[in-house]
């Protein structure tokens, strides 16, 4: 069967033109608030990615004698491929989903059955994705217990407050496109 002769494209070809997806019901401001939130998680949870991947290669590969240097099985470098697989899964579920109400128009069905195929071939690779996450905690769990458990506690979250700026600013923009894109249909 063809993805651009599909049931859905067919459906899709077949109904009345609307600005929002048949499935809102008429709910422009519902249509706009899902785009936004899934254009947000696709950004925020890929720049959360890229910066755990790219921390957790850049202290593999320093030198063993730095204390930048963290082993592959530290519980840092655990908590980070944790994160890397969540964040990842998250993203890529937030991808499919956005895509398809991103790209979604009356006037082409056959992209919006492709579009609707993505994803669903995307969500079942999303969640294996997260899955192993979820083994991954599992497994570890014991082991980071412990090591959490250590005193002194160096965790003082709110000093870290200032590195929300970048994403927050990123989700503001996010929601101008997401109204844009309804809006500008």
């Amino acid at each position: 069967m063809s993805v651009a002769n599909s049931m859905a494209a067919c459906a899709l070809a077949s109904g009345p033109p609307a600005l929002s997806p048949p499935s809102f019901e008429g709910h422009d401001w519902l249509y706009i608030l899902n785009l936004f939130v899934f254009l947000a998680g696709t950004g925020v949870c890929a720049m959360l990615f890229l910066k755990l991947a790219t921390d957790s290669v850049r202290c593999l590969l320093a030198p063993e004698n730095s204390p930048d240097h963290d082993g592959w099985s530290s519980p840092i470098q655990l908590y980070r491929r944790i994160g890397m697989l969540w964040s990842f899964a998250f993203a890529l579920r937030c991808f499919a989903e956005m895509q398809s109400l991103w790209r979604w128009g009356p006037l082409d069905a056959h992209g919006d059955g492709r579009g609707m195929a993505l994803k669903r071939m995307l969500d079942p690779i999303s969640a294996d994705i997260g899955f192993l996450g979820l083994a991954l905690l599992f497994l570890s769990l014991p082991g980071i217990t412990y090591q959490l458990r250590k005193e002194p506690h160096p965790i003082n979250m709110w000093i870290s407050l200032p590195l929300l700026k970048r994403p927050g600013g990123l989700v503001l923009c996010y929601l101008g496109c997401a109204i844009a894109v309804v809006v500008f249909r």
